[in-house]
């Protein structure tokens, strides 16, 4: 493989903020600098193989889509611009081109807003099992993979294992009160349903997304990651049937070599073999490609 997986970022001018599973970011004065690596997470453990150029299309789709969005959204999004950056920075800037974003400071709100437009993942698991999703009861009849009736929001929180579990409408209230989770909900399912739609056009389904929100001045702004193969379900609009599962623009390819390899889930991760690497690199390239309309542009080409 050409590329080597860029699986730490060190920026000893710059003050760590926060080291998540795939992002480091740093202390910008009144902003921050969010760097994507390449480290890849299955099942919630950071596996020891990195996908490389994975920050990169990361970085650059969150931005497609906040550039796309505009004045529709408020969003932590500054720019991916880094020739503003401190000077003593400067010298790091080969491996932070194409992978970082500087961003607002926000309060983050702890809590996952899901929007499902397709019944998959862990909806189905209890929906097969309970005939709800996220305690809110669905039409009978459902199948795998079924386009629903209209778009539902479907909240989640950090569970003590670290693992998202999902909350109903109602738990929500009862944690960030009935204003505030109505707006969560009303901007998460109209952001998805615009996406939606213009995915829809270039052949990409998106089956569902999560977004977070944090605080900006006083208003509700969306951070993190937007609509990135990390944080949404993509599937080829071609291929799409009800009554099964389908293949995902994401690490599921990952995933499924994981199940089959006998991992117990439990840390350390095995190494993957770098034919799965790459494969799961090109669902990454590909889904950018796809729904920009681009050829993903790589620091140093022409």
């Amino acid at each position: 493989m050409s590329r080597q997986a860029l699986l730490e970022i060190e920026i000893p001018e710059l003050p760590l903020y926060r080291r998540g599973k795939v992002r480091e970011t740093f202390e910008l004065g009144d902003r921050l600098l969010m760097v994507a690596t390449d480290r890849l997470s299955a099942f919630d453990v950071v596996l020891p193989t990195g996908i490389p150029d994975k920050g990169i299309v990361l970085t650059q789709l969150s931005r497609f889509w906040f550039e796309w969005f505009g004045q529709r959204i408020r969003s932590h999004y500054v720019t991916t611009d880094l020739s503003g950056l401190p000077a003593a920075v400067q010298r790091h800037r080969a491996e932070l081109e194409g992978r970082s974003m500087i961003v607002r400071r926000a309060e983050r709100i702890d809590v996952e807003c899901v929007a499902r437009g397709y019944l998959s993942g862990s909806a189905w698991a209890e929906y097969r099992e309970s005939g709800t999703v996220a305690g809110e009861r669905l039409p009978q009849g459902l199948v795998e993979s079924d386009r629903l009736p209209e778009p539902i929001f479907t909240p989640a929180v950090k569970a003590q294992s670290g693992h998202d579990r999902n909350i109903s409408f109602v738990e929500l209230v009862d944690l960030v009160g009935k204003e505030l989770a109505a707006e969560l909900r009303d901007q998460t399912l109209a952001i998805y349903q615009a996406a939606e739609r213009y995915a829809l056009e270039r052949g990409v389904i998106i089956a569902d997304t999560k977004l977070e929100f944090g605080w900006i001045d006083g208003e509700l702004a969306v951070i993190d990651e937007l609509l990135t193969p990390d944080s949404s379900r993509f599937w080829d609009a071609e291929r799409y049937a009800p009554g099964r599962a389908h293949p995902s623009f994401d690490k599921q390819f990952v995933r499924d070599w994981l199940a089959a390899c006998g991992w117990n889930r439990e840390p350390p991760g095995p190494a993957l073999p770098d034919d799965v690497v790459e494969a799961t690199r090109r669902r990454y390239v590909e889904a950018y490609e796809r729904l920009t309309g681009q050829e993903l542009r790589l620091p140093g080409e022409e």
